[in-house]
């Protein structure tokens, strides 16, 4: 895949479906993952198989963190269903420990744009929905 970079420790916020599903995936590509959620039971989404890390904790508490060896990380995803908690984590990953690869799920279009300029690696699936649904109106027509 392009872009991949083997051998990577990536700490994962959030273990609902995109979580679990990218959580999965990157551990079969040999990534070191650790998944981080507040409520243990999401964590029923991931395979039995699954060879990373599951952790119970919050991803902007300090403590958590620390636990889920932030400070190692090369890559962050947060991937919580609030976008105010996903924000909050992913600029403590960024400014308080230094993790070079930050990635934010913000649903709101808006939001998701004004904190990419802030140098958050940004994604909304609200516009992808958009162009999706739209893309869906017109197959074969």
């Amino acid at each position: 895949m392009a872009g991949e970079v083997p051998g990577m420790r990536i700490l994962i916020m959030g273990c609902g479906r995109v979580g679990a599903g990218l959580a999965t995936q990157l551990a079969n590509e040999g990534h070191d993952v650790t998944v981080l959620d507040t409520d243990a039971f999401a964590f029923r989404r991931l395979l039995p198989t699954f060879a990373g890390h599951r952790l119970v904790g919050s991803g902007t508490d300090d403590r958590s963190l620390v636990e889920a060896r932030i400070a190692e990380t090369d890559c962050f995803i947060a991937l919580a269903s609030g976008d105010n908690r996903n924000i909050l984590a992913s600029q403590k990953a960024k400014e308080i420990y230094g993790v070079k690869t930050v990635v934010t799920r913000v649903r709101d279009p808006l939001r998701s744009e004004m904190f990419g300029r802030l140098g958050l690696r940004t994604f909304s699936p609200t516009k992808v929905g958009v162009t999706l649904a739209h893309d869906a109106i017109f197959q074969g027509a």
